[in-house]
């Protein structure tokens, strides 16, 4: 959450020519509607199903860059259609995360103290983040496009990203 794989996603896929895919946008299009409405309406265990087979039908049909959304990789079964896939983990800190995503209104995992949600969060899935990706990039204190630039590193030369300074 406020790590960037929305822009940085899309900024990959334009730069390497193929298309880009957001689970979040496919679990709306098939709800009718946004992710928000999907938690208060219908509950976190409706969207984390469709979550589900979003990135199922993603992971067997698309070619390009897709991104997960920050629960995606909670679910057993989807960390296994992941294994041999190129997966990126976009590492956030806390002061940056929170300063990305604001007072986190749209964002249903962050109602009541949203830095401490955060924090949370960060705490519980950064060690599945870590143990599914290929690659980790650190974010905090760059831009979209500069993560953007460590990511294509990765995945086009397979070179080794370092945290800068």
């Amino acid at each position: 959450m406020g790590a960037g794989k929305t822009t940085v996603g899309g900024l990959v896929a334009t730069a390497l020519g193929v298309e880009f895919l957001d689970t979040d946008q496919l679990v709306e299009a098939t709800a009718g509607k946004p992710v928000a409405e999907i938690f208060v309406d219908d509950g976190e265990d409706h969207f984390r199903e469709l979550e589900r087979i979003a990135v199922a039908a993603a992971l067997s049909s698309h070619g390009g860059v897709l991104a997960l959304g920050g629960g995606a990789v909670l679910d057993e079964s989807t960390r296994a259609l992941l294994d041999g896939h190129q997966v990126v983990f976009l590492q956030v800190g806390l002061s940056d995360a929170a300063s990305r995503v604001g007072l986190g209104v749209s964002r249903p995992l962050l109602l009541g103290n949203v830095r401490g949600r955060i924090k949370q969060l960060l705490d519980e899935r950064t060690p599945i983040y870590a143990a599914v990706a290929r690659h980790t990039v650190p974010t905090d204190g760059l831009d979209a496009a500069e993560v953007a630039d460590l990511v294509l590193a990765l995945v086009q030369d397979g070179e080794h990203v370092h945290q800068h300074d």
